[in-house]
């Protein structure tokens, strides 16, 4: 009594669309992608207005465990959470530069008393004044690491393939705040680093690369970028790994390596992460200072990085998928495990629906963290093999089958491993041992 039951494929809210074209998209003219075409048919996107989706509720529970899994790297670099508004003022913009510099990808509005203001496409104006507005920062609450995950507006000319270029979007950004160039650089090569084990974490083949700072500003950049066909970044590696750069901080004419000297090779990127050291170019406008050991007050070192929550699951899809198939991060999958039980009118139909209820309350049981996630195909009216395909495009990690095995003793399951491409048959007991290696955040 109390204990949850699996999520009923016929009730969840995930209008699939498996057969056909992906609806309301790929219009005539208009550039699709794989993970475009996958996140629509499995109904984990629907379209709104250009650039613009409803993320479905598998998206959201994906999004929620990313930022689990972005939450734990950033605290453990000391960053704190903060929230900021959405709305932001032209002044602040004004007098960094940027309301004029950022052009017309800056959403903007003018409220009832005639004020200017813009949707933030990013928040260091806004960061900055918040802490400039403390004023009596001292040297020992440094060095400050404020972070948030908000929704971003750009008013993209085209969006495109998407999540991977939409005009609202989910983003993580940190702003840290330094006594010293020295201690502001030691920061950046820690978010580094927490960016690099995230990455690992998921699985994703990233690389980290040398990139122009843009309309953001400062004197030292980098780009986290996954490989990809689509992508619109173009890079330069090296073999043998010593450098990577985007190519719009290249001399195009330098075709080998700097470090090396070995020929570089040219491929195509998904940006889904940014860092820069930015120096005092927003604390020396806003005059966020602290005082310093000699009691004067001193200009904060500042640093930015930001991780496109939205653009990284519509990127490992990209990445990792076939082209028909679904293939999560297994860490951030929607779901962990998909139950099939019999065939509606099947010999085994009776049995194997008992038993593979006592094998999800077992599952439950042994696996408390796997409970909730659970979802169970209940269109019985579908043969096995029609739902397996269904479960494989969605991209489950594991898929646990009642067929002809459990009428067996002891009963023996069909388990489908998505990370591994197994198909193993497999006793109660073997499948809870092989089910404790699926990790939740």
């Amino acid at each position: 009594p109390g204990r949850a039951k699996p999520l009923l494929l016929s009730q969840l809210f995930q209008p699939l669309n498996l057969q056909g074209e992906a609806a309301g998209e790929g219009k005539a003219g208009e550039p699709t992608c794989r993970s475009q075409k996958l996140m629509l048919q499995a109904g984990l996107i629907h379209p709104s207005s250009p650039g613009c989706y409803f993320y479905m509720p598998p998206t959201v529970r994906a999004m929620e465990k990313l930022i689990k899994v972005m939450d734990e790297e950033m605290q453990a670099v000391g960053g704190q959470k903060l929230n900021m508004p959405s709305l932001s003022s032209a002044e602040l913009w004004r007098a960094s530069g940027r309301w004029d510099g950022m052009g017309p990808e800056l959403f903007r509005l003018v409220d009832r008393h005639g004020k200017d203001y813009c949707l933030g496409p990013t928040h260091e104006e806004a960061v900055t004044e918040l802490v400039a507005a403390q004023s009596n920062l001292s040297y020992k609450q440094l060095p400050l690491r404020l972070y948030q995950v908000t929704r971003k507006f750009r008013d993209e000319p085209k969006p495109r393939f998407g999540l991977l270029r939409s005009r609202e979007f989910y983003m993580k950004d940190m702003y840290t705040f330094d006594t010293s160039e020295e201690a502001a650089r030691q920061t950046y090569g820690l978010v580094c680093g927490a960016y690099c084990s995230l990455f690992d974490r998921l699985g994703l083949p990233f690389v980290k690369v040398q990139a122009a700072t843009g309309n953001i500003g400062g004197t030292v950049s980098h780009e986290f970028q996954l490989p990809a066909d689509v992508g619109e970044d173009r890079l330069l590696l090296c073999p043998s790994r010593h450098f990577a750069a985007n190519v719009e901080t290249f001399n195009e004419e330098q075709t080998s390596c700097p470090t090396c000297g070995e020929k570089l090779s040219q491929t195509r990127g998904i940006e889904v992460g940014h860092t820069f050291y930015l120096g005092t170019k927003y604390s020396s406008v806003s005059n966020a200072v602290f005082c310093s050991p000699d009691n004067k007050p001193q200009l904060a070192e500042m640093g930015c990085y930001g991780l496109g929550i939205t653009r990284i699951l519509a990127a490992s899809i990209e990445v990792l998928s076939t082209e028909d198939s679904i293939r999560w991060p297994s860490l951030i999958a929607p779901y962990q495990l998909c139950f099939i039980p019999p065939k509606r009118g099947s010999k085994e139909e009776k049995e194997g629906a008992l038993l593979l209820e006592q094998m999800y309350d077992d599952v439950a049981e042994a696996l408390p963290h796997l409970a909730g996630d659970s979802v169970l195909d209940d269109r019985t009216q579908l043969t096995i093999g029609k739902r397996l395909k269904d479960a494989n495009r969605l991209g489950y990690p594991y898929v646990l089958i009642a067929g002809k095995g459990v009428c067996e003793d002891p009963p023996v399951f069909e388990v489908w491993n998505q990370n591994t491409g197994e198909v193993l048959f497999l006793t109660k007991e073997g499948v809870i041992e092989l089910l404790s290696k699926a990790q939740v955040p």
